[in-house]
C-alpha cells in the first residue's frame, strides 16, 4: 500500500468514524452490481467526496490494485478485444517513465493511474476505437488536442483522444511531463 492510499484510509476514518473495512462490510450487504452504483450510494446517502466513494467502492469490488495478487492481469483484462491499442499503451508508458523514478502505476479494471504524490494522468482504453489519457491540470484552459473534462467529480481535468500510435507527439509527451510536474 503506497503512502497516499495509507493516508486516505486514515482520513477516511478520521472524517467518517467508520474503518475502510466496515464501509466495505456495509457496502457489499448491498450488493451491488455496478462500481457507480456503489459510488452514487456513498455520496448521495453518506455524503461521500469522489475519491473516498471511489475508494471504497475499488476495495468493496476488489478491482483496485492493491486487492488483486496479479496487477498486469488487471491491465491485460484492459486490452481485451482492444489490443490494437496495447502497443499504445506501451510506448506512452515508456515516454513517461522517462520522466523520472517516481511514477507510480495503479492498475484499475478499466485503465491505469500515474501517480507522483498525487494522480497525474490516466491511461485508458476507452472504447474499440478510442483510447484517452486522462490529465490533472488544473486551471488549463483547452487548447489544441487538449480536451476539457466538464463532468462534475471527474478524476481528471482534461483528456487527449488518440486512435493511433502516430499520434503520440511531442505534444501529448509534453502535455502529461506537464501534469507530472504539477504532481511533484
Amino acid at each position: 500500500m503506497d503512502q497516499a492510499e495509507k493516508t486516505m484510509i486514515d482520513n477516511l476514518h478520521k472524517n467518517t468514524g467508520k474503518t475502510l473495512e466496515q464501509w466495505v462490510e456495509l457496502v457489499r450487504a448491498k450488493n451491488f452490481a455496478k462500481h457507480g452504483e456503489i459510488i452514487k450510494f456513498l455520496k448521495e446517502e453518506h455524503g461521500f467526496t469522489h475519491g473516498f466513494a471511489n475508494l471504497v467502492a475499488h476495495k468493496s469490488k476488489g478491482s483496485d490494485a492493491g486487492s488483486v495478487e496479479n496487477k498486469d492481469g488487471l491491465v491485460e483484462k484492459q486490452y481485451q478485444g482492444k489490443e490494437h491499442f496495447k502497443p499504445l499503451y506501451d510506448t506512452l508508458l515508456a515516454e513517461i517513465q522517462k520522466f523520472g523514478d517516481d511514477v507510480e502505476l495503479a492498475p484499475k479494471n478499466a485503465y491505469v493511474s500515474l501517480r507522483r504524490k498525487k494522480q497525474f494522468a490516466i491511461l485508458q482504453p476507452a472504447t474499440k476505437t478510442r483510447f484517452e489519457v486522462g490529465l490533472n491540470l488544473k486551471n488549463q484552459e483547452a487548447q489544441g488536442i487538449l480536451e476539457a473534462i466538464d463532468k462534475a467529480n471527474a478524476m481528471c481535468s482534461h483528456k487527449i483522444i488518440l486512435t493511433t500510435q502516430d499520434q503520440i507527439t511531442p505534444e501529448v509527451i509534453a502535455w502529461i511531463r506537464t501534469a507530472y510536474q504539477n504532481a511533484g
